[in-house]
């Protein structure tokens, strides 16, 4: 037994079977629709229900509260149609685009830039052709069925020979992955992942400025954005904000100054919000967003691209529309939530 999903305003329309979330549909037949986490959390994937029937699975009051799913709401990720249903929601072109495809990696290198911080280089079979875009990640199956998601942290054409993907890892202590990166993983282990997933992708075909804003290891995908533009030769003034607590948490400092120096278009601003003494810092200071917020008062002809902790995402999108004028739709985020974020 199916069910019909109907896009509006896009008019497409996809079948759901029983028992069976509206999102992963949509990903499984190549439908682009916004989303992030795919568990509830982030709220990327929030739309508007016009018409039928859906249940809600588990999923964060932060994500889709009590008072908009009475408005109507719902989160595609998890909401399991009923009955026929039309559903509000931007089309995403592109986030479809690509196959999603599970395959093996091989641990080509293991790097650690800072003390929580590690630079994994997964090397990609040969036979099998991953594609996706600058911005979208892939999800690692653990032995007992687990996933834990991770953004690529190189554009597409900076694969390299042999083809491998470059992932920022941030220890979590206790974490089951992130455990496991930091004190057993060695070279040459295999591991299972599949990808690409993701509607945090450049959206090209606007000519807007843009703000880049990162918090931490939300610096992967933002870093692999930078490549794609630099690699379009694309012209669009940037300007990149990364937020960390400390000097020694910027681990990729060196490489946005050599961005910033090759690309005439790129500004670069790093922002630390508990300096200690010893950093001798004499950068800028406090919350990332609110930088950006100093620089832009006026974001009305702006694109964001945000990526890092959910409460960054979210101070920055509610601050920027709300008091810098920054239009809705033209706010991307890809909120890096843990697992203690999904069931917190």
């Amino acid at each position: 037994m199916t069910f019909q999903i109907t896009l509006q305003p896009a008019g497409r329309s996809f079948d759901v079977q029983r028992d069976e979330a509206i999102l992963p549909a949509a990903i499984r037949q190549g439908v682009g629709l916004p989303y992030g986490c795919r568990d509830g959390a982030c709220g990327s994937c929030k739309s508007k229900l016009v018409q039928g029937r859906v249940i809600h699975g588990a999923h964060q009051l932060k994500a889709l509260s009590v008072d908009e799913e009475e408005a109507g709401f719902i989160l595609t990720c998890c909401a399991t149609p009923q009955t026929d249903c039309v559903v509000e929601a931007r089309s995403v072109p592109g986030a479809g685009e690509y196959p999603v495809l599970k395959m093996p990696c091989r641990v080509m290198s293991i790097n650690k830039p800072a003390p929580d911080v590690a630079v994994l280089r997964l090397q990609l079979p040969a036979n099998q052709n991953l594609q996706y875009r600058a911005g979208q990640y892939i999800e690692f199956i653990l032995r007992d069925g687990d996933r834990r998601s991770y953004s690529m942290a190189n554009a597409p054409h900076e694969l390299g020979s042999p083809p491998a993907i470059e992932l920022h890892v941030r220890h979590m202590v206790g974490g089951k992955f992130t455990e496991h990166v930091f004190t057993a993983m060695k070279e040459k282990d295999i591991l299972r992942m599949e990808g690409p997933f993701g509607s945090f992708f450049l959206r090209e075909e606007s000519s807007k400025p843009m703000v880049l804003l990162a918090s931490g290891t939300g610096f992967a995908p933002i870093r692999a954005l930078v490549q794609q533009l630099r690699h379009k030769g694309s012209t669009r003034p940037v300007t990149l904000y990364w937020g960390c607590r400390r000097q020694s948490d910027l681990y990729q400092h060196d490489w946005c100054q050599q961005a910033a120096a090759e690309m005439p278009q790129l500004s670069y601003v790093p922002v630390l919000s508990e300096p200690t003494a010893g950093d001798s810092w004499t950068g800028r200071t406090g919350f990332v967003h609110q930088a950006v917020m100093a620089d832009f008062p006026d974001l009305s002809g702006h694109q964001v691209y945000a990526c890092g902790a959910p409460v960054m995402v979210e101070s920055a999108q509610r601050d920027f529309v709300h008091s810098c004028g920054l239009p809705e739709a033209e706010f991307y985020a890809d909120a890096f939530t843990t697992e203690a974020d999904k069931h917190g």
